[in-house]
């Protein structure tokens, strides 16, 4: 069974960090094409990050460049995304999603260059909550 999990939100305040956390069961996640979304309450769910399959190449939303660092532990079959200088407009929740297999095919590699766009993922984990407030 494809399982994705998300974990390690919470409540911060404004500057801090959190890391949050993919894990896959059922799955290899190095062969798939990983996204962050964030939903704000009466929100549409934007795309936050993106890396490729087989540490891929990354793409980040405008919003969270140079906060925000996406990464792969594939000895955990884990995703992570490290979020630095929270902000209040960043409280949301937070999910993960899945887009393959591609393995370390070019389209895999490239596939955040698509955008980070929910009709292009296929498993979805059941969202973390974060909240930056002071």
């Amino acid at each position: 069974q494809v399982q994705l999990v998300e974990s390690g939100g919470g409540l911060v305040q404004p500057g801090g960090s959190l890391r949050l956390s993919c894990a896959a069961s059922g799955f290899i996640l190095d062969f798939h094409a990983i996204g962050w979304f964030r939903q704000a309450p009466g929100k549409e769910r934007e795309g936050v990050s993106c890396i490729g399959s087989s540490d891929g190449g990354t793409s980040y939303v405008d919003s969270v460049k140079g906060r925000f660092t996406i990464s792969r532990d594939n000895a955990k079959n884990t995703v992570y995304l490290q979020m630095n200088n929270l902000r209040p407009e960043d409280t949301g929740t937070y999910y993960c999603a899945a887009a393959g297999p591609y393995g370390s095919s070019v389209s895999g590699l490239n596939f955040c260059q698509r955008g980070t766009v929910e009709g292009n993922y296929d498993s979805w984990g059941q969202g973390t909550q974060v909240t930056v407030s002071s």
